[in-house]
């Protein structure tokens, strides 16, 4: 199975921000990688469905050391979720191969 467009962008950051891979430095990377303000909502149904294909998985921090400081969800990609990477890039590779762009 190969991401969708959202998914694809949400793993790609979890990749790149590796253990600071939280929920708004994702919605930051992927809002600044499409150009695209997505909401905290977006992100996180993202995250969650991302989980539930068992390409990413989730820990709660302890809590940060503020007053009522809560923990923080933080994300880390699977091997499947690798693999999902992986077959993105290569139908990614496979739909440019008989394509040829004129350039003006």
């Amino acid at each position: 199975m190969v991401p969708s467009g959202l998914e694809l962008l949400a793993l790609l950051a979890v990749v790149d921000l590796d253990d600071e891979a939280f929920g708004l430095g994702v919605r930051r990377e992927v809002s600044a990688r499409s150009g695209h303000d997505y909401s905290v909502g977006a992100i996180y149904t993202t995250l969650s469905r991302l989980e539930d294909k068992g390409w990413v998985t989730s820990t709660l921090t302890d809590p940060l050391p503020i007053r009522g400081g809560r923990g923080r969800k933080q994300f880390m990609i699977t091997g499947e979720g690798r693999q999902a990477l992986a077959s993105a890039r290569r139908q990614s590779q496979q739909l440019w191969q008989p394509t040829t762009v004129e350039e003006n």
